[in-house]
């Protein structure tokens, strides 16, 4: 064993992945990988997946000599809520529906929700009773109720009110009752302050389905973590990046779907330094895709069944092609590639294997239900032992650097790709090629799509590639696209990394039509409060409202850092010439085009005139390319058209009020105005969400309450 180190604080990070559970420990003002562990997933351990997460961190903490009281913050992610969806793995639940005066037949028909799709041929049973609440109710009626859904069968409950986010009460009764009799409930407002009662039920209906299995883990870990030593609080990675306490992981599991892909990004985001670009984590048997813009994953509603839920979610798609996907082939080439993998068929891949001295190329169905033209090889007349997969065309090529966990010598699968070109009259470059080629046109549609969806900047897009496949396909499909690309130092412990440095995480939603400054200001408050609460550095919050007027919903998303920010770590200082010449590089134009537009202590930002030519030169227009870098160097900004104003904090609600009203322009939906960012101090404030001047002033002016009036400070607009 290691000896003991205590010097600094350790950020602890444990991916729960498909097939292995990763744990990480990171050096908190460093950022250094300092310990690393890996143990199977206990999928079908009695104690599930937490008993991996219990042997990861054992074996962490013993192998890098790590003393528990260092440790100040830990966190996982879990693949349990998507897994129960996906195998129908979640208890039976009974509705409590609430309703009053003549509506209440309404209120009836809405909270019926009947037996939900959770995936194909999965299915969620439930159970509904109903009172109606005119004349009040009762704890003895209630528990009368939920009594006889227990008989029928449910395991959990979920209690759903109309107008229940405006006033709660009938529900909190019905929770009180219902934990009385030990029975593991949850209610609509619990999971959505929106209207929508319909919507409001189910997503509290399948938040109540997750709940006797995701509290049991829960407090399994919980106890676990404890015994080890560690007081630091727990936390688990949400399905849109961030992460939230174990306390209202407790009363809202539905929040952990897709916390594996979002364990992913967060590492982009805070250890890749990526502030705008698509990411693709590359697995062995899939591929999750999602986008990063101004440092910020993006994110979407979710669908269950085809159903809509309250539930925020990253914007992500998988595809079932990555670096262990399987060769599909005819006698002629290669026809597809994937979705079934080298694990499933329980082959190796040939670039890890030992070479082969007599080998056979035979086509098989990897499982009963595929068809049987999967390529595998066996030695001689045995069982197939290996087959061919990206990761070995990727090597063949080259594409592969030497120090990536995916990196084989071309010695070792050569033979095989010479060997099968032969009997397709080909070459074993070519060979390769067409492999990669078939991956990669599985990809592009899903690429060129989210940048449409999101306005991406083509010509100065980054893929970054994550994961323990992405030199697999990563560099190929920047190659065609002729894009930049990077691929993530220790990418197989990539989301283990994005887990332990995730920021703390919450939104808040609210109907409001037309919403006032007060409103506006009152969310943003109420996002801040709960952040903070979980243990978020105050200083370190940072929230985007967004106002949505055409469903008349107003969102608040805060986002703050535990113990030390981003500010406090340590590492060189670039020169303004390398800050220069890295904002050049990302605007692909020479330095000499590139000007310091404005500075202040924490952020400079640069600019670069460029032309766009249209019909053949015939028409031009001109804007301003805007790179915003932090004190490290890192672009934390992409502004493909802006202007930037240096001013200070007594001046800033004016320059933002001139700026949003210079540069609003009109359409078919009305004024539009410029997506405007405040630069104070170490933060970036996004106003681009608001719809009136008047309540980025107002948030601007909320967030330099407390500054000089003579802080330098920046303004940004972003201009259509």
């Amino acid at each position: 064993m290691n000896s003991k180190r205590a010097k600094n604080p350790v950020r602890i990070g444990i991916d729960v992945g498909g097939t292995f559970t990763h744990a990480v420990a990171i050096d908190a003002l460093s950022l250094k990988i300092i310990g690393r562990a890996k143990v199977p997933t206990t999928h079908r351990a009695a104690q599930g997946v937490a008993l991996g997460i219990i042997d990861s961190l054992s074996q962490l903490l013993a192998d890098a000599g790590i003393e528990p009281e260092s440790v100040s913050f830990i966190a996982h992610s879990t693949t349990q809520a998507t897994n129960a969806l996906l195998e129908g793995d979640v208890a039976p639940v009974g509705i409590l529906g609430l309703g009053t005066g003549p509506s209440s037949w309404l209120s009836r028909l809405s909270t019926t929700t009947k037996s939900i799709e959770l995936s194909p041929g999965k299915h969620l049973r439930t159970f509904h009773r109903f009172i109606d609440t005119s004349n009040g109710i009762s704890e003895a009626e209630i528990a009368a109720l939920l009594k006889e859904l227990q008989e029928e069968g449910a395991r959990a409950i979920a209690i759903s009110e109309a107008f229940s986010p405006d006033n709660p009460g009938n529900e909190n009764l019905a929770l009180k009752v219902a934990s009385g009799l030990g029975l593991p409930a949850t209610s609509g407002s619990q999971v959505s302050k929106l209207y929508g009662l319909k919507a409001r039920t189910r997503t509290a209906v399948i938040n109540a389905a997750m709940l006797p299995k995701m509290i049991e883990t829960a407090d399994l870990t919980e106890s676990s973590v404890r015994a080890a030593g560690i007081k630091a609080p727990i936390m688990i990675m949400r399905s849109d990046g961030g992460v939230m306490d174990i306390a209202a992981m407790r009363s809202r599991p539905i929040l952990t779907m897709l916390s594996g892909p979002a364990a992913g990004v967060a590492a982009a985001m805070m250890y890749l330094n990526i502030s705008d670009g698509i990411f693709l984590e590359v697995g062995g048997t899939s591929t999750d895709i999602s986008v990063i813009r101004n440092g910020k994953a993006l994110v979407r509603g979710a669908e269950i069944g085809g159903h809509r839920v309250y539930l925020r979610t990253l914007d992500v798609k998988t595809l079932g092609v990555a670096g262990g996907s399987m060769f599909r082939t005819s006698h002629s080439g290669i026809t597809d590639v994937g979705p079934r993998s080298a694990h499933i068929a329980g082959l190796r891949y040939a670039s890890f294997t030992s070479p082969l001295k007599e080998p056979r190329f035979k086509n098989i169905a990897p499982t009963t239900s595929d068809p049987s033209d999967y390529l595998a090889i066996a030695e001689g007349e045995q069982a197939p032992v290996a087959t061919l997969t990206p990761t070995c065309a990727a090597n063949l090529l080259g594409l592969v650097p030497p120090e990536d966990c995916a990196y084989a010598r071309i010695e070792t699968v050569k033979p095989l790709f010479a060997a099968l070109a032969a009997q397709m009259s080909t070459s074993a470059e070519a060979l390769a090629q067409s492999a990669l080629m078939h991956a990669f046109q599985r990809c592009l549609p899903v690429i060129r799509q989210f940048i449409a969806d999101y306005k991406l900047d083509a010509h100065t897009l980054t893929l970054v590639g994550g994961g323990g496949g992405a030199a697999a396909l990563v560099p190929f499909i920047a190659r065609q696209m002729k894009a930049q690309h990077a691929l993530a130092e220790n990418a197989d412990i990539i989301s283990a990394i994005g887990v332990a440095l995730a920021l703390l995480r919450e939104t808040v939603e609210r109907n409001i039509v037309q919403p006032k400054q007060e409103d506006i200001l009152a969310i943003r408050q109420e996002a801040f409060n709960a952040v903070a609460r979980m243990g978020a550095d105050p200083s370190s919050i940072e929230i985007h409202v967004e106002v949505d007027s055409r469903a008349n919903v107003v969102r608040a998303t805060a986002c703050g850092a535990t113990g030390l920010s981003s500010t406090e770590r340590s590492g060189r200082i670039p020169s303004d010439s390398e800050k220069l010449a890295a904002a050049a590089a990302s605007m692909s134009v020479p330095p000499p085009a590139v000007k310091l537009l404005a500075s202040t202590e924490y952020f400079q930002v640069y600019g670069s005139e460029t032309t766009d030519r249209k019909l053949f030169g015939l028409l031009q227009s001109k804007h301003l390319s805007l790179r915003t870098l932090d004190e490290k160097g890192i672009i934390r900004l992409k502004t493909r058209n802006g202007v930037s104003r240096l001013t200070t904090a007594s001046e800033a609600a004016r320059v933002i009020a001139d700026l949003s009203e210079e540069y609003a322009t009109f359409g078919d939906a009305g004024k539009v105005l410029p997506g405007i960012m405040l630069l104070t101090g170490a933060k970036i404030v996004d106003l681009s969400g608001l719809a009136d001047t008047s309540s980025m002033v107002a948030i601007a002016q909320t967030e330099l309450s407390q500054a000089s009036n003579d802080l330098k400070v920046i303004v940004i607009a972003g201009i259509e």
